[in-house]
């Protein structure tokens, strides 16, 4: 294929992913790329991201082009020079997924309810259960074995990947991705105990989850819907696998939340929250923005605004820090402790 016609299928000048992605565009010429690799595979137009830092030794395949730190003293050009070299080939490299080939279809052994609203430009694949009422935006994929209750709405440009079931009444924004396995909308845990027999009653759970633009959630993850209202996920939050979120929780904007983590009911985070592995959240805490809390913490108390936290319940980081160093010490200072009991006692 010639470079002409690889210019018209994908791919752009070096100098037009520069603008892209603002930075410095180093050396004299100026490169199709037509995809971007890793550093060790390189090859003749393709882009590959170089940030060891200043003085590290590395070693560099020949490719068209690379992405490169300000710090460097790595000498390669044609190259893209920037302050943020990982956000930079991230944003080429999605520009790069996104030109691939878009099939629009419907397979045949898809259920489609009754009144939705459905573009011809959206891709349906096998086993595809979808209820009545249901509106889907332009360019969504719904991969294999995907449930769409009644109501649902889901936004453009949207994917769904296998075996993700999303209930009654659930919106889904524009550009979410939602991986393998994961249920949105199932009912909150939340029962009434009769004391006279210690039987629990459950309450119903009658609102919604709503999940906000470029939202992306991982596999095996379950929100629960509000028992009214709406348990709300807001724009750019990300979610790893196997998290809990329970009815009625807030999440902010582009919230980090790792795997296991798991939330109680109307549990909020403010925007920027992180929240590493297996963190639990009580029931009605709120954490404040910008807040990071540190892997298997457990959060009993609100949180405030740029804190950082860690143990169980939760400490300021530096507290922590000291008091798991005395921790270790504690087998010494009881034996000192016994010695000095025996000596008085002698």
């Amino acid at each position: 294929m010639t470079e002409e016609k690889q210019e018209n299928k994908r791919g752009k000048r070096l100098s037009e992913l520069v603008d892209m992605v603002g930075g410095e565009l180093l050396g004299d010429s100026d490169p199709f790329i037509i995809g971007v690799t890793d550093l060790h595979v390189g090859g003749e137009g393709y882009l590959v991201l170089v940030n060891q830092p200043s003085g590290e030794k590395t070693t560099l395949t020949s490719a068209s082009a690379y992405v490169i730190p300000q710090s460097t003293e790595i000498c390669v050009q044609p190259a893209i020079r920037c302050k943020n070299p990982v956000l930079a080939f991230s944003l080429i490299h999605q520009y790069f997924l996104a030109q691939s080939s878009f099939n629009a279809s419907i397979h045949p052994t898809a259920i489609i309810g009754q009144n939705c609203t459905i573009p011809k430009n959206v891709c349906i694949a096998a086993g595809v259960v979808i209820g009545n009422n249901v509106n889907l935006g332009e360019k969504v994929i719904l991969h294999a074995g995907v449930i769409l209750e009644d109501a649902v709405s889901i936004g453009e440009e949207s994917e769904i990947f296998g075996n993700v079931t999303i209930n009654r009444e659930c919106l889904i924004g524009d550009r979410v991705i939602i991986h393998s396995g994961t249920v949105i909308g199932s009912d909150g845990f939340g029962f009434a105990t009769n004391m006279e027999n210690g039987n629990h009653i459950k309450r119903p759970h009658v609102g919604i989850v709503q999940i906000d633009d470029d939202v992306e959630i991982g596999s095996n993850t379950s929100i629960d819907r509000g028992t009214f209202g709406k348990t709300h996920i807001k724009k750019g939050t990300k979610i790893d696998n196997l998290v809990q979120i329970a009815h009625n929780c807030v999440i902010g904007k582009h919230c980090l939340i790792a795997g296991q983590a798991g939330l109680a009911g109307s549990a909020t985070l403010g925007n920027n929250v992180i929240l590493a592995g297996q963190v639990a959240v009580k029931d009605h805490v709120t954490v404040g923005d910008g807040a990071i809390v540190a892997a298997k913490s457990g959060v009993t108390r609100d949180v405030e605004a740029g804190e950082i936290v860690a143990g169980m319940p939760t400490i300021p980081l530096r507290t922590w820090r000291r008091a798991m160093v005395g921790f270790k010490e504690l087998p010494a200072l009881i034996r000192d402790i016994r010695r000095l009991k025996k000596n008085i006692e002698e």
